[in-house]
């Protein structure tokens, strides 16, 4: 992965960011939920119209795919997957964790990942085998070893699915070892702030494509990342566990004591 393309992409989610910043202010409340949905919308648009054409230029023989909420494997060739707000939910109400999440995929990899929150300017960048870095400086997992000490952290990937049981069954057991635990949005948020050793792990039941900037941060920051049977993350993964290494084991078993839930949510066992 060339240092080139690494440098375009980051320079265009800069710039969407900008857009974004532009959209933004800290007094903004939505009344009710069209007007929610409506400026969720539009920052999503001003993102993916600063967005698309700039990445076509950069590599246009990579595909386009900015569904969020897409879940399972890719077609071979190279993807660009775009979360164009990360905690968009966040930004229309006013509240500073967002951010703009740009991933390459190439034959269902991930081989750079760009996340950019604007208000702290903050990039995080990562390319597959050269490491993951914090506006240049690059970053380590942190080398905890215990969960006693751990910041973990979950999240709500798809709205509507009924995993409300199960994450809140899995914030208990985890709160039971760890020394603080979130369930936030955006994920990315979290995964970033993973890799660069803010906080300790992060769990999803629910991973979608969008995710992929983050897992790759986390891994060429040392991390680990598997889904929650330890089985090596991959693309098509119904969930992950990402961690530093000393707390990895110890959270993925707190996390197999929590009762499978199936898609209709009921428990199985």
């Amino acid at each position: 992965m060339s240092q080139e393309l690494l440098t375009a992409t980051t320079a265009a989610v800069r710039h969407a960011g900008a857009r974004l910043i532009e959209r933004y202010s800290p007094e903004a409340r939505q009344p009710g939920l069209p007007e929610l949905l409506s400026a969720l919308r539009d920052n999503d648009t001003a993102v993916v119209g600063a967005l698309r054409p700039a990445l076509a230029g950069i590599h246009p023989s990579a595909e386009w795919l900015n569904d969020e909420h897409g879940s399972g494997p890719l077609a071979t060739g190279e993807w660009w997957l775009i979360d164009p707000v990360g905690g968009n939910v966040n930004a229309v109400h006013g509240m500073p964790d967002w951010n703009v999440g740009v991933s390459l995929v190439r034959d269902g990899r991930p081989v750079l990942a760009v996340i950019y929150f604007p208000l702290s300017d903050e990039m995080f960048t990562a390319v597959d085998g050269g490491g993951a870095f914090l506006n240049g400086v690059r970053l380590r997992v942190s080398a905890k070893d215990s969960l006693e000490g751990a910041l973990a952290g979950t999240g709500q990937a798809r709205p509507g699915r009924e995993l409300a049981e199960r994450l809140g069954a899995s914030f208990t057991a985890m709160a039971k070892s760890a020394l603080h635990v979130r369930i936030s949005v955006p994920v990315s948020h979290q995964l970033a702030l993973v890799a660069a050793g803010r906080m300790d792990l992060h769990w999803q039941f629910d991973h979608v494509r969008s995710h992929v900037a983050g897992v790759l941060l986390v891994q060429e920051a040392g991390g680990i990342v598997t889904d929650l049977d330890g089985e090596p993350w991959g693309l098509g993964s119904e969930n992950y566990l990402a961690a530093a290494p000393g707390v990895h084991a110890a959270a993925l078993d707190v996390l197999r004591t929590v009762s499978t839930v199936d898609q209709h949510g009921a428990g199985i066992g």
